[in-house]
């Protein structure tokens, strides 16, 4: 960019008287400013937001900055709601999955390998979904190691007061995309997934 700028001040003084010294330091001020302007107007969202000012080293590490961000306020968002209904997240998360499991309920291993967001704490979220008496808890006949779960109607209850609620806080946030770019949205993310799996696996 600075060798073409460089071309045209010079192809113009061979057809031009000799500039003066204030023309030259005219010339030399405008594009070092459109330099600078055309830089900062190709900062990103995710740039500004965290105010960052120097550039990414890659699409992708700006990618996976841009995830976090996102990220953290999905949840900070989804948070707000399920919270006014004196529940975390991630006990929402256990309530659907023991929801889903019906009436045979789930051993609490299967409940932490179904988590959207992987928790080694899952016994204690069990614990306080207990003590709400939202869930019920029993040792398993046959492998006394094995602890099964279900929901209870107390629970259920929860799960049904959030549904909407939870449904106008997801339109919200990705109403403006529309159908068809939600759908290239999931598309993209299972790809994200895939090479974090992939990713993982290489370490």
């Amino acid at each position: 960019m600075t060798t073409a700028w460089t071309w045209s001040v010079t192809r113009q003084a061979d057809h031009e008287p000799a500039a003066s010294s204030n023309e030259g330091c005219f010339t030399s001020f405008y594009l070092t400013s459109h330099a600078l302007w055309r830089q900062l107007s190709r900062v990103s969202a995710i740039q500004k937001e965290i105010k960052q000012a120097r550039p990414f080293d890659s699409k992708a590490a700006e990618g996976v900055v841009a995830l976090l961000r996102t990220t953290d306020l999905l949840r900070r968002v989804l948070s707000g709601v399920v919270e006014a209904r004196g529940i975390t997240l991630q006990q929402y998360n256990v309530l659907r999955i023991l929801r889903g499991a019906g009436p045979s309920g789930l051993p609490t291993l299967e409940i932490g390998q179904r988590m959207i967001e992987r928790s080694p704490g899952v016994t204690r979220l069990l614990d306080r979904l207990e003590a709400k008496r939202m869930v019920r808890r029993k040792r398993c006949r046959q492998d006394r190691r094995q602890v099964l779960c279900w929901i209870t109607p107390a629970g259920l209850d929860a799960l049904a007061d959030l549904e909407a609620p939870l449904a106008r806080a997801s339109g919200a946030v990705l109403g403006r995309l529309g159908d068809a770019r939600t759908s290239q949205l999931i598309h993209l993310l299972d790809e994200v997934r895939a090479g974090a799996r992939a990713a993982t696996t290489i370490q």
